[in-house]
């Protein structure tokens, strides 16, 4: 074990403890206080946290029990008796309202995408800060959104062919988000300011105003000539810059070098699935990078070429209003942070000689670091109204909020701060929390400001409760199953029920394939329409291009339209999605082995060999999906109910694994610091963390991820540094 210091009863890793008294100064707080109140929450609010994970296992068993001695096809009403019974299905209460307060604009009122970026990496997490605002030129110029036909290829030096479609692409989005009174965006050659008023002029000489003057909100530079027009729809932004110096833009008729939108209005920082931290050392590059987000110091060496530049966070974009006065727009996202999850232990901090329970010391020292953002002690202002998001997963039902609120509150005493300083956004994953989500947004109705939808995780769950009821469909097929469906309608119909508009995000899931964007653009504009008003994607260009469908959808209309209709039904959510009297031929079983073998193994290999916790991962057609520990819970469980149902066997699933594992290996031959797997599978521990998974995988409570991932990558860093 690492040198460690010992404070106040506890136990902590040296380096932990050196980077709380970086942090404490200017924030108000004393370290000795710091970790005296560490000391009493896990004091006062340990034991408890212990009895959550029991009675999570205790209910798994009951439900188990239930399933096994009702073996499907099953009394449906017998089986929803039964979840009330145990308490596993609690009784709604009577309707109510949302009452958080001091809530930022980009959470209440904004509509837009939403980053989710591991915050162990300062250059990722930079870039996400950073993606307020998007070249959409660059966005559609780099995609398949500009179809590579004849003449019109992405090339080595500039393609003009292409550049004039992407031109033509981004005036047909104005004239649908900020039309002319006459004419299109098209016909332009000039933009010019008269009297507080945004003057188009036409190629035939004419003039035009826009279509809703209120859209124009400020330029820069000569009225009569601006470099810049700044146009709002829906609440977002979107600017033409004008003049010489952009080559996409050469030739433009009016002169537009480039349009930026206004694109990730939130970014979860994330402590918890999209990074690798399994230890101290981990723990104090996750912290360390977001004091420095918060503190607006935090930078980055990139390679540029030849070159090495310094990224860091962006600054303010400043205008002219149209009636003269100074305009101001925040250059950054805004930030939320995601702790981990009530079942996570970690030995950076001992009691006892026992570890402490993550998500206490991940809500005090995020919530530390972001003393000085409420201080303004930064060049930055993240939150302007003085509050700190902080997202918590993982989490069981109604009592766990409760105790999410316990903590918070314990934490803002701690620390200093004002009641009700620290806001909570509920990631609606786990299958206890759906079914009981009206409850959990009542236990944190004057904290919550986001509720959200994810497939994965929530299927994960979904399967691990119901792995004695029988064996699942098909992973694919489970996407438009009876429960998913629900689920997605559930969590809007529920959210808006309570009032969470203009108090908090509805949100939906990640967008993984980040090189597909022209099927982004077409599909995921169904997540505005479905009332959400906020959505995952996996880069800055994928934010600008779906931040065009917060554009063409009015969210908080389309709320209020939802509002009216009937809510979705718990009965359909709790439809488990079993394969019943299906036989599953041996081309689709093998099919399906094979499809989670290779997701499961190429995450897991750079997790484990790399401490990768999220990247592009080459699907079996090679093509690239974003991934985070989700990926590994679904499949991975899947892959346990149907070994554990005689779909398929040990000796097979490990066969279909090393297969795998040679096209992993062939995907990989580019990364030097890439390990094989294959043919020595022994002697892999990544290989035998993705076996782990599978083999292990009812075992492990709720299907998590964590304790084989974290046990493995301390193998691997341990056999590294021998």
């Amino acid at each position: 074990m690492s040198d460690r210091v010992e404070i106040s009863g506890l136990s902590v890793d040296r380096g932990l403890y050196d980077l709380i008294d970086e942090i404490t100064p200017g924030s108000g707080v004393e370290s000795a206080a710091f970790w005296q109140s560490l000391a009493d929450i896990v004091t006062e609010l340990g034991p408890q946290n212990r009895e959550f994970l029991q009675q999570r296992d205790q209910l798994q068993t009951d439900i188990d029990t239930w399933h096994k001695n009702n073996p499907a096809p099953f009394q449906f009403e017998q089986y929803k008796d039964y979840l009330q019974e145990i308490g596993y299905l609690v009784p709604e209460s009577e309707p109510f309202q949302v009452t958080t307060e001091n809530v930022d604009d980009e959470i209440a009122l904004i509509a837009g995408p939403q980053l989710v970026v591991p915050v162990d990496n300062a250059r990722y997490a930079l870039n996400a800060a950073n993606a307020r605002w998007y070249s959409l030129y660059d966005a559609l110029y780099g995609t398949d959104i500009i179809l590579e036909v004849e003449g019109c290829k992405k090339t080595a030096r500039y393609n003009p062919v292409r550049g004039q479609q992407v031109i033509r692409y981004a005036r047909d989005f104005l004239d649908q988000a900020v039309p002319l009174a006459t004419g299109s965006h098209a016909y332009a050659v000039r933009y010019k300011v008269v009297s507080g008023k945004l003057i188009v002029v036409m190629g035939d000489g004419s003039t035009t105003e826009l279509g809703w003057r209120e859209c124009f909100v400020g330029y820069r530079g000569d009225p009569e000539q601006p470099s810049a027009v700044l146009l709002r729809n829906n609440n977002l932004h979107i600017e033409l810059l004008i003049g010489e110096g952009y080559f996409i833009g050469q030739g433009d008729l009016a002169n537009i070098y480039d349009i930026n939108i206004e694109s990730a209005i939130t970014t979860i920082m994330d402590c918890e699935d999209s990074v690798s931290a399994v230890d101290a050392e981990d723990k104090i590059r996750v912290y360390r990078n977001w004091f420095g987000l918060m503190k607006g110091h935090l930078t980055a060496q990139v390679a540029r070429g030849k070159e090495t530049i310094e990224r860091s966070l962006n600054p303010d974009p400043e205008f002219i209003a149209p009636d003269g006065s100074a305009l101001k727009l925040p250059g950054r996202s805004l930030m939320l942070v995601r702790n981990v999850g009530t079942h996570m232990y970690t030995d950076a901090v001992t009691c006892n000689g026992e570890e402490i329970p993550e998500t206490f010391l991940d809500a005090m020292v995020t919530a530390l670091a972001a003393r000085h953002d409420l201080l303004g002690n930064g060049p930055f202002r993240n939150s302007r109204t003085g509050s700190v998001y902080i997202v918590k997963p993982k989490i069981h039902g109604p009592a766990e909020v409760e105790a999410a609120i316990k903590l918070f509150g314990m934490v803002e005493a701690a620390l200093g701060m004002e009641p009700l300083t620290l806001k909570i956004g509920i990631m609606d994953e786990e299958r206890r929390t759906t079914v009981n989500l009206k409850e959990c947004i009542r236990a944190a109705s004057d904290r919550v400001i986001f509720i959200n939808t994810g497939f994965l995780d929530r299927t994960g769950d979904e399967i691990h409760t119901s792995m004695e009821a029988g064996a699942m469909i098909p992973k694919n097929e489970i996407k438009t199953s009876t429960w998913l469906l629900a689920y997605e309608d559930w969590n809007v119909d529920v959210g808006l029920g309570a009032g969470l508009p203009g108090h908090a995000q509805i949100g939906k899931g990640m967008w993984a394939a980040p090189d597909n964007m022209a099927a982004m653009v077409e599909q995921k504009i169904a997540h505005p329409r479905a009332g959400a008003n906020t959505a995952w994607v996996p880069s800055a260009v994928a934010a600008s291009l779906h931040a065009m469908h917060y554009h063409h959808v009015n969210v908080a209309l389309r709320q209020r339209q939802l509002a009216q209709c009937v809510r979705a039904s718990i009965d359909d959510i709790l439809t488990i999605p079993l394969l019943g009297q299906r036989n599953i031929k041996q081309s689709e079983l093998i099919m399906e082995l094979e499809n989670n073998a290779q997701g499961i193994l190429g995450y897991v290999v750079r997790w484990i060999d790399q401490g990768v916790g999220c990247s592009k991962v080459p699907y079996i057609d090679d093509t690239d999906l974003m991934e985070d520990r989700a990926t590994l819970r679904i499949s991975s469980q899947h892959i346990a109910n149907w070994l554990h149902h005689g779909i398929t066997d040990a000796e097979q699933v490990r066969g279909v694994f090393e297969k795998m594992a040679g096209v992993v290996d062939r995907q990989n031959e580019g990364d030097p610091l890439y390990r094989n797997m294959a043919p020595n599978f022994d002697q892999s521990i990544a290989f035998q963390a993705a076996l782990d998974l599978v083999f292990k995988g009812r075992e492990v409570a709720n299907g998590y991820t964590e304790p084989v991932l974290h046990a493995r990558r301390r193998e691997a860093k341990a056999a590294r540094e021998d």
